[in-house]
């Protein structure tokens, strides 16, 4: 039986890694499978920690107020060393591009475990963009055993830095866990009920675009530009709903209440549980983000995305046509969401329904290629 260790510490981490767990979990004959929290972000965690009814074997919590990359990093792998000598695992589980990710790497590299990296090969080209989270997916990437690419793309990016064993292109989990909670909102008449009560503040007949922004790249004046973006189309479209889940960070949190707090048709509310998220997802016209995951979600639902980053990691949506790279320039923000608003045939074009990440059966080829690991 192979022990197996997920490391997580964020709330994109355990959405994407929650239909894995699951499956590992239900091949219980194979793999003996425990969960660890750093808790790098508490709260939100939690709530999909919840929803999916994982509860994890141990659990670091890390976070507090304030905390830098260094407090996070150091604290970090100094509690992870512990787990590592109580569960001795045969296999770490480490997704993404986390700091969570990058220790719980470090920390199986240093009692020699094998890694497995989960949405391996994503590259942007930039090394502060994302930041730090470029940079931590080129270091998990050269220290992993094995590598779970999404795409085409991203198996492309590894050989260009000469990985070339053990990769696989399996897509992207995260389809898979978009699938399975629209499946269990759609069965769970008391949940859809409470998720629709929650929103009575939107008029769902109207245009709403959903609003997501936490990149440090972003914080400061970046972000205060695409706030100015915002409060212009909201000026300019008073039919529209513009619904803005608020990330916790203060950076982010205290200058988006600041600048949009009075805006009538704009909507800051506190972070989403992730069934209300995608629940909002499918409902919305279009989408404004920085967001990794959401540029995956998105094209699956046939909701058109501006990213606002100057570069990103997720070319494929790009590249099909159904999301555009707009950056933090206000002007270039109105324009490209004034198009999809006025023209019809534009916003056809990029709302047709496309796979590039995956169909939804990710974890499935995942636990496959783990069965025939040989130890």
């Amino acid at each position: 039986m192979k022990k197996i260790l997920f490391i997580f510490g964020t709330r994109p981490e355990i959405i994407k890694l929650a239909p894995l767990i699951s499956g590992f979990k239900n091949q219980s004959r194979y793999f003996d499978v425990r969960l660890c929290a750093t808790a790098q972000h508490r709260e939100m965690l939690d709530q999909e920690l919840r929803f999916f009814d994982f509860k994890p074997d141990y659990d670091l919590n890390l976070m507090k107020p304030n905390q830098t990359l260094f407090d996070i990093t150091s604290r970090c792998l100094l509690g992870i060393e512990p787990v590592l000598e109580d569960f001795k695992p045969d296999l770490i589980f480490v997704q993404g591009d986390t700091t969570s990710s990058l220790v719980g790497m470090v920390g199986a590299l240093y009692k020699k475990i094998k890694i497995i990296h989960v949405e391996a090969g994503l590259r942007s080209g930039n090394k502060y963009s994302p930041f730090p989270e470029e940079m931590n997916r080129v270091l998990i990437s050269h220290l992993s055993d094995y590598h779970l690419a999404p795409t085409l793309q991203a198996v492309r990016n590894l050989k260009l830095e000469g990985i070339t064993k053990n990769v696989y292109m399996v897509g992207n989990t995260a389809v898979d866990t978009l699938f399975l909670g629209l499946k269990i909102i759609n069965q769970s008449v008391r949940l859809k009920k409470s998720i629709e009560q929650y929103f009575n503040f939107i008029d769902i007949s109207k245009k709403i675009i959903l609003v997501t922004g936490h990149r440090r790249e972003n914080f400061g004046e970046p972000l205060y530009k695409i706030c100015s973006a915002l409060k212009e189309l909201a000026r300019k479209f008073p039919e529209i709903e513009i619904v803005y889940p608020v990330h916790l960070n203060p950076n982010v949190l205290n200058l988006v209440r600041k600048k949009l707090g009075n805006v009538n048709n704009i909507h800051l509310i506190p972070p989403l549980a992730y069934p209300y998220l995608i629940w909002l997802l499918n409902k919305s016209f279009f989408v404004i983000t920085d967001s990794g995951g959401i540029q995956e979600e998105a094209p699956s639902l046939g909701k058109p995305v501006l990213v606002t980053r100057s570069v990103t990691e997720r070319v494929e949506g790009i590249n099909s046509g159904v999301a555009r790279l707009v950056g933090c320039d206000p002007v270039v923000i109105i324009k490209e969401a004034s198009d999809l608003l006025n023209n019809k045939k534009h916003y056809l074009k990029m709302s047709k329904v496309i796979f590039p990440y995956g169909d939804g059966t990710a974890s499935k080829r995942i636990i496959e290629v783990i069965k025939k690991i040989k130890f």
